[in-house]
């Protein structure tokens, strides 16, 4: 089994603390066979709706280097980030993304809601009622249509997100299934542009999709691109369920998985 986390942050985000170094050790330790590093890039500064027109991507190249001279070739190492909310202003994302330095991943990603509630994190998102839950989810998933639209990057990440905190973090009991319509049409926008999706483990929680949507994406799509990544942002998350997600592709009716280089998919058969 070829066993790869293709999400999660280092310092380099704001919102973790572990060195690449230490993530790539705890891989290693975890028996991964490689990692992809994905760090935050947006169009705003964090925690405000500030355009940013800097990103420091030498503190992430360094960073990087570092940990490839520390591990040697122990384990293969990859340089991705995860490109957050680039719907709040397209054309900031791109002019810091001209400067990037070679990456081999880009996870397209939304964390905040639409103007109509400030760029509000999802994770702020408290809602007091249902209605108001599915209020904010039906402008997720507009944000999520709009970057599947725009479509420069090469997997959708963690395409039911609003689960994670309305469910997990606010005790509500929401799914997304009176949004099949909805999501089937992203699906099918992403397989024209050639974009595919992750599997976030979650960290060991409910996938992100779960088994519902990833058997609508395999029924819609003609070309499944799919990767598994913890969304680890710290070491002891590393490789986090990457074993058992293997096991539900299997079981939605994947046969295979991708890791990516260059921006590239490299293709790895599921299970032994």
């Amino acid at each position: 089994m070829y066993l790869a986390d293709c999400h999660l942050h280092s310092r380099v985000s704001p919102d973790a603390q572990d060195s690449m170094t230490e993530l790539a050790e705890a891989a290693i330790a975890a028996g991964l066979d490689e990692l992809c590093f994905t760090d935050h890039v947006e169009p705003i500064y964090w925690g405000t709706n500030r355009v940013k027109d800097f990103f420091d991507w030498d503190a992430l190249t360094r960073e990087f280097e570092e940990a490839r001279n520390a591990v040697g070739d122990r384990i293969t190492l990859h340089l991705g980030i995860e490109l957050g909310d680039a719907c709040w202003d397209f054309p900031s994302t791109e002019k810091l993304l001209a400067n990037a330095p070679p990456l081999d991943f880009i996870i397209g990603s939304v964390h905040m809601l639409s103007r109509r509630y400030q760029g509000l994190d999802l994770y702020y998102f408290d809602p007091q009622t249902e209605q108001e839950a599915y209020a904010g989810i039906e402008d997720y998933l507009d944000r999520v249509r709009a970057m599947a639209e725009w479509g420069k990057f090469d997997v959708l990440g963690h395409l039911t997100l609003p689960l994670r905190y309305l469910n997990e973090n606010k005790g509500f009991h929401l799914s997304m299934e009176r949004y099949q319509d909805e999501i089937a049409g992203i699906f099918d926008l992403l397989n024209r542009k050639g974009i595919g999706i992750e599997l976030n483990t979650n960290r060991g929680h409910t996938p992100l999709p779960d088994a519902a949507w990833l058997r609508l994406y395999l029924d819609t799509v003609s070309e499944p691109i799919i990767t598994l990544g913890t969304d680890a942002h710290s070491a002891e998350f590393v490789g986090r369920a990457v074993r058992e997600r293997q096991a539900l592709l299997q079981e939605c009716g994947f046969s295979r998985f991708c890791t990516f280089e260059k921006r590239r998919p490299i293709w790895h058969a599921l299970g032994n």
